[in-house]
């Protein structure tokens, strides 16, 4: 049974997006059965220039401040700190998830993650969805469903904005890797190879940004625009 969890949000220049995002984790993992003060939320402030660190710690999470100016270390750096806040835990009963700055967990979220891991699943993998394409070219909306679309009740997507593990798989595969994008997918290739079992359920959407001014090359705001000039 988990008995202590914590999200993790890598954060770069993301003042007008990290209170939502915060808020949102927070609720989550008030909602998930772990009684504080066994629950933590760590925001990554990586490289940032504006109020992200500040406008975090208001809204309750705890901060901590890099200069990696990579979401794979900003990520990496912020599980060290949940494992150190989670230490008197034993590894296989501590929940580790993540998710982006620019992203928002739905409320039943971790709850949910952990019902898995309870279940004896290593690793959850989910999905997203955006809300807001106003930032894009009228089209995108129905290229990115016709490009997303899965059959079945599980996918085959990866996304740092939708991801939990336990801690001694998590430690067992090597963490998350100090890469500037793909971190994510690194690790569930990781975990898979080492024989973990990993959750892919369909029906736990993150809601993320469809911005065009993505922060991590090559991620998800990359793929869009590439969408875009098909």
């Amino acid at each position: 049974m988990i008995r202590a969890a914590a999200v993790v949000v890598p954060a770069n220049d993301e003042a007008p997006s990290i209170e939502r995002c915060v808020r949102g984790a927070a609720a989550s993992l008030a909602a998930c059965g772990v009684l504080p003060p066994h629950r933590h939320l760590i925001v990554v402030a990586d490289a940032c220039s504006d109020a992200t660190a500040s406008i975090a710690r208001r809204a309750g999470a705890l901060v901590v401040e890099t200069s990696h100016r990579s979401a794979g270390a900003a990520r990496a750096a912020g599980m060290r700190l949940a494992l150190e806040r989670t230490r008197t835990h034993p590894a296989h009963a501590v929940w580790l998830a993540t998710t982006d700055a620019d992203s928002t967990v739905p409320l039943r979220w971790l709850a949910e993650q952990l019902r898995y891991a309870d279940a004896g699943w290593d690793a959850v993998a989910g999905t997203v969805t955006v809300d807001d394409w106003s930032d894009r070219t009228p089209g995108l909306a129905a290229a990115f469903a016709e490009a997303y679309r899965f059959r079945g009740r599980e996918h085959p997507h990866v996304h740092g904005a939708n991801l939990g593990v336990r801690a001694s798989a998590y430690l067992d595969s090597g963490g998350f890797c100090s890469l500037p994008c793909a971190e994510d997918h690194a690790l569930v290739d990781a975990l898979h190879l080492r024989g973990h079992r990993i959750r892919r359920p369909v029906d736990l959407p993150v809601a993320t940004s469809a911005r065009a001014d993505p922060r991590t090359p090559g991620g998800f705001g990359d793929r869009l625009t590439a969408l875009e000039g098909r």
